[in-house]
């Protein structure tokens, strides 16, 4: 009787699998720089934000005074959050490339590590963000009742 472990050790990557693979490693590079050039812009406008806002201010009457340090505040923290995936899938990219020219097996494993914590990352920040709407929801019920 066979262990199916067993049988997925004897897993092999065919020409074909290895042309998916390395299609995928360049969309997930060039996904992963154009998150970097979106996590440089935000931190351009988190840098820039007080300023805006303390003009749109003046010019605005009405408007929070804390709204720039608050919008500095919220887009340092989402770029940091953001960081992490893409950075993720950066190193999928580059550890698969890797392993796929030097058929390396412990580097093609690297690179599937890289991949499932991309995965884990938004997976875990999607269930907060909905556990966070699914809150809102509840306390904005309760407010109108």
């Amino acid at each position: 009787m066979h262990n199916p472990i067993t049988q997925l050790e004897q897993l092999t990557i065919t020409n074909t699998s290895k042309n998916f693979l390395k299609e995928t490693a360049k969309w997930a590079k060039f996904l992963a720089i154009i998150g970097f050039i979106l996590i440089a812009i935000m931190l351009v406008f988190a840098v820039f934000a007080t300023t805006i806002f303390d003009l749109a201010g003046k010019m605005q009457p009405g408007m929070p005074e804390s709204l720039g340090l608050t919008m500095t505040v919220t887009y340092l923290l989402l770029s940091i959050i953001y960081f992490f995936p893409v950075y993720y899938l950066l190193q999928f990219s580059n550890k698969m490339k890797n392993a796929l020219s030097t058929k390396n097996d412990e580097t093609l494993a690297n690179a599937f590590e890289m991949l499932k914590s991309h995965y884990k990352f938004i997976g875990v920040f999607t269930i907060i963000t909905l556990s966070l709407y699914a809150l809102l929801i509840i306390v904005a019920a309760m407010g109108a009742i």
